[in-house]
């Protein structure tokens, strides 16, 4: 992915990452209304939820909720007592059975444990009703820091409920599939968008309007978004529907934002070349919803795409809405059995990304990203992927695992069992309600007819990846038959096992041979007509690898995170780190010298950014922002020529990435003002 002269603070994507690594990487959430994982329960569900019957009313003036929901539910053992989690900001007052007796509830930790008038009996259905209300409220709750964010609010102008909140009692939390048939009280004049509207909005008794949504396929229906939104804008035909927040005479200046109907045609372009690839979804159509910025970076639900408005109006939005549209094939359509195997359903998502950003960019874009991806991959490597479930769902460990080492997997194993297999693999895996990595590796298996237990062992149960080497001697043939290369292929990882492609650059015609690595040292031979110019390595990077150049790339991004958690000290000691393998590292130079200007230690910043201007220029956009950066220093410092020269510079660049031009220009007009530390658009 194109890295971005911004703060790393959609750790998702990512992206912008180093990423939409951007973009959902966000760091393990602390706030109580977060809807905090209860980390030391049981992944395993000993009940089946079938379905939900949720009634809730909405009061954004007192940011309240309260709620009556059915949980019908079968026990899969016999059972003393039941657990659900749910929100700790949310207060039960009555749980009754299917008869109306009255059960014991005690709550704790995030979680409900019910006991039953009498054991529940293996494979026994049941119908149990809870009653609770609470305040989401973000003056009660603050999400203070990068490292808090909000999974529910209520409030105005949007109030919001994410599955991921537990706003309603629930177990194994994207992996146990379930129905729900939602009717949501709202005041007049607020819209509500879930998933499986029915009929038109009509009032209920107290004058509230009342929105129902009925979802019969099993899945993650639980997701409600309320707001004051404009006019949903569609284009005719379409299968996408955008909902921006309206903030009245509040409503800032959207020049440099994409308006409705480009969202709308992006998600649209999206959503048909995703059904060209997975088939049709089960509803057909997708709401595209700005949310406020303070939760995370996306969230998705059937039928459902939400991104946060600074999101949704970036440079590389159209990276975030289209990972989070694909979710509801990969997700949606099919969920990962365990948490274990969320690499499955995320990886799918990420690959789908940069499929989409391969039709709409140019290669060398395309291979940045990629070189982005697998350095995520390879930035948290504590313990092997098949173990990920030890994480935190929103750590950026899990994140980095699921989404990055995930896709990588998924283009690793296209590039092993080809094209045509590897498409047959991904239709397999959507005929499945639920996946684990056995089952996609039973699938891919039949489809490709190849062995792949040691690739699966390769990826899920190791961590690391392979530093590739080549060495090579050149032979001429007789009777001007051409040349001959005998080489060898070496790598440090003894149980190792993959096709690597070997691309011979000659004088006339570029010669690819797939020579099939196992163990350290694998010998080829590769015949060409023209004088070898030069020998390539996985040239494409089909393959997740380390080298060098990664190493560096690793620590920038380590930097980033560390940068995003307000950790100056961890961030400089990333860089450094990087530097230290590379100094000449532009964008190295670059992200040293944004956390010493953020500090005012200017003279710092300049020499770094003077570094990043004389560096390698990987990438391009380092050169622009540089200049920028200088030129606030100079203003910072009281000298305005030097700043004005400076911008003026950044002008000639003629490169605008994310809106540096304009922002040159405006500073040539009014001189840049210091004040606390600030971000880059």
């Amino acid at each position: 992915m194109r890295t971005l002269p911004i703060a790393w603070k959609s750790r998702l994507y990512s992206g912008r990452m180093i990423g939409l690594l951007v973009c959902w990487m966000v760091a393990p959430l602390a706030a109580a209304q977060a809807g905090q994982p209860v980390q030391n329960a049981r992944e395993a569900s000993h009940i089946r939820i079938r379905g939900y019957t949720i009634d809730v009313t909405l009061d954004p003036a007192l940011h309240s909720l309260t709620a009556k929901t059915q949980v019908d539910f079968t026990a899969l053992e016999s059972l003393q007592t039941i657990s659900f989690e749910l929100n700790p900001a949310l207060r039960v007052t009555g749980v009754t059975d299917d008869t109306g007796n009255r059960l014991s509830a005690a709550s704790g930790n995030g979680q409900i444990v019910v006991t039953p008038t009498s054991p529940v009996a293996q494979g026994s259905a049941a119908a149990w009703t809870f009653t609770y209300s609470g305040v989401f409220d973000s003056d009660t709750h603050p999400a203070t820091s990068e490292s808090l964010v909000r999974l529910a609010s209520i409030g105005d102008p949007v109030s919001y409920l994410l599955y991921a909140a537990r706003w309603f009692p629930l177990v194994g939390y994207e992996t146990d599939r379930f129905t729900a048939t939602i009717h949501v009280h709202v005041p007049a004049g607020e819209h509500v968008v879930g998933s499986g509207l029915t009929g038109t909005p009509h009032a209920d008794a107290n004058g509230q309007m009342v929105f129902d949504f009925d979802w019969p396929h099993p899945g993650f229906p639980g997701t409600i978004l309320v707001g004051k939104f404009r006019e949903p804008v569609a284009d005719a035909g379409s299968h996408v529907r955008v909902y921006r927040i309206d903030l009245g005479a509040a409503a800032k200046t959207e020049a440099q934002q994409p308006s409705g109907k480009e969202i709308a045609a992006t998600a649209n372009r999206q959503y048909d070349e995703f059904t060209a690839q997975f088939g049709p979804t089960e509803a057909g159509q997708i709401n595209v919803v700005e949310l406020p910025d303070g939760t995370l970076p996306a969230a998705w639900a059937p039928e459902i795409a939400a991104i946060a408005s600074k999101q949704m109006n970036g440079n590389d939005s159209f990276r975030l809405l289209a990972n989070t549209i694909a979710h509801q094939w990969w997700g949606n359509q099919v969920s990962p059995a365990t948490r274990s195997d969320a690499w499955i359903t995320n990886g799918m998502c990420r690959y789908a990304e940069l499929e989409f950003l391969r039709q709409v960019s140019k290669p060398e874009v395309i291979a940045d990203a990629i070189f982005n991806v697998s350095a995520s991959a390879l930035a948290y490597n504590r313990f092997p992927l098949a173990e990920v479930a030890r994480d935190a769902e929103f750590s950026p460990e899990f994140q980095a695992m699921t989404y990055d080492k995930g896709a990588m997997i998924f283009r690793m194993l296209q590039w092993q069992i080809g094209d045509a297999a590897f498409q047959q693999t991904v239709r397999g895996v959507l005929s499945h309600a639920t996946i684990s990595s056995t089952e996609l590796e039973q699938i891919a298996e039949t489809a490709s007819h190849q062995n792949l237990r040691p690739f699966f062992t390769q990826w899920l149960s190791n961590t690391g990846a392979p530093t590739l080497d080549d060495k090579w001697t050149l032979y001429r043939l007789g009777s001007n038959q051409g040349f001959r290369i005998l080489g060898e292929i070496d790598e440090d990882l003894d149980l190792f096992q993959m096709p690597v492609e070997v691309r011979v650059e000659t004088e006339g015609k570029t010669v690819t041979q797939r020579v099939n690595v196992m163990g350290p040292q694998t010998q080829f031979t590769i015949d060409t007509f023209g004088i070898p110019r030069k020998v390539s390595l996985d040239p494409e990077r089909w393959l997740l690898r380390n080298d060098e150049a990664m190493q560096v790339r690793v620590h920038i991004l380590r930097g980033m995170q560390k940068l995003a958690e307000n950790d100056d000290a961890g961030a400089i000691q990333e860089y450094r780190a990087a530097l230290a393998l590379d100094s000449i590292s532009s964008l190295a130079n670059y992200r040293l010298g944004e956390v010493y200007f953020r500090e005012h230690n200017y003279q710092a910043a300049e020499d770094a950014f003077r570094g990043a201007l004389s560096g390698d220029g990987v990438p391009k956009w380092t050169e622009v922002w540089s200049d920028l950066q200088l030129g606030k220093i100079f203003d910072a410092s009281g000298q305005r020529n030097r700043a004005v020269n400076q911008y003026r510079e950044a002008l000639e660049t003629q490169d605008n990435t994310a809106g540096a031009l304009p922002l040159a220009g405006d500073y040539l007009q009014r001189p840049y003002a210091a004040g606390p530390a600030q971000t880059h658009p």
